[in-house]
């Protein structure tokens, strides 16, 4: 995927001081948010009765049916859809789920406190026992910005793996200059705490956002950034509120790219059960009627030959013409929905 371009200096941050005592007064809110409630949940329990805990559920999209309807979609991250009300006189899985929420709370009021990060991984091993997966912590983690309105950056929780930047770009991360301009094709990674981030200043482009690390260090390896100003990075989506980006366009690859580009049939993956489902899951949701038909197309084309084929497929041509030909020519003729 591409942005449209984006160039020269970024808009001015905030100067660090300000900025510093921002993310204080937030820590030091959220503190007294997660004091507050734990405190409650005590004297509950304390004085006998059972704490209830109300959770709302949201949800980004709505379903074709929900679509066809004469009403305006109603489909946001800010309206909730339904609730979940964990309680100790419930069953035990909310009662269990409420157990994990507290304790992961306990945890991120500790971080906070001393303003350190950890992952979701290192959370699970406090208490492997208790949270028996990591999924379980994720989804604790989930009701705890849904219940403290806020994102998971704000809980000091941070991705296990780092996103990878590379190009024509430079910032600082704290007290340490990051210059991906001196070095374009090196790879840096991108900072946990995107808030730490100033001064930011670039003469890219456009950015280019790769889903995978291979495709990357291909990109890398074929020095994409040296022959194109521009800025590579993998996007870490763990808080797709926050990385939402109205202007992006998608490059590929699409259904019609294996014709186009003469590809062996080899490369041709046949669609598994999962996938077909996944697509037609996919396909029900209204941004895909309403926003962005082009992409419905694409699905549709590819459940109807019920097949599909990687990006790295392209590599059957040359080992570089995914750097060499097709991004480039791509972008000069605005292949791109």
């Amino acid at each position: 995927m591409a942005g449209r371009d984006k160039r020269r200096r970024a808009a001015p941050l905030e100067g660090d001081e300000q900025q510093l005592r921002r993310r204080q007064e937030e820590a030091a809110l959220l503190l007294r948010r997660i004091k507050g409630l734990v405190r409650w949940v005590v004297e509950e329990v304390a004085a006998g009765r059972s704490p209830s805990i109300v959770l709302h559920r949201y949800r980004n999209y709505c379903s074709a049916a929900d679509s066809a309807s004469p009403s305006p979609c109603a489909c946001s991250y800010d309206v909730p859809v339904g609730t979940d009300v964990l309680s100790l006189l419930h069953n035990d899985y909310h009662t269990s789920r409420l157990n994990v929420l507290l304790r992961v709370l306990l945890v991120v009021q500790k971080l906070l406190q001393q303003n350190k990060h950890c992952s979701k991984r290192d959370i699970y091993y406090m208490y492997p026992s208790i949270f028996v997966e990591v999924a379980v912590v994720d989804r604790a983690i989930n009701d705890i910005c849904i219940l403290l309105k806020c994102s998971r950056h704000n809980l000091n929780v941070v991705p296990v793996v780092k996103g990878l930047v590379m190009g024509w770009i430079r910032f600082v991360e704290g007290e340490k200059k990051v210059y991906c301009i001196t070095n374009v094709n090196a790879a840096f990674s991108i900072p946990v705490d995107i808030e730490a981030i100033k001064d930011v200043v670039s003469v890219a482009h456009y950015i280019l956002v790769v889903e995978k690390e291979t495709v990357f260090q291909r990109l890398a390896n074929d020095k994409f950034c040296e022959r194109n100003r521009c800025i590579v990075i993998t996007q870490l989506a763990h808080d797709a509120n926050l990385l939402r980006v109205p202007d992006i366009r998608w490059l590929g690859v699409f259904t019609s790219d294996f014709e186009e580009y003469c590809l062996p049939d080899c490369c041709l993956l046949h669609l598994s059960p999962e996938d077909r489902r996944k697509a037609e899951r996919i396909l029900a949701r209204c941004y895909l009627h309403r926003e962005v038909p082009e992409w419905r197309s694409e699905l549709e084309a590819m459940l109807q030959k019920g097949v599909k084929f990687e990006i790295e497929a392209l590599s059957a041509n040359s080992i570089s013409f995914l750097s060499d030909e097709y991004i480039p020519q791509k972008i000069k003729q605005g292949m791109h929905l």
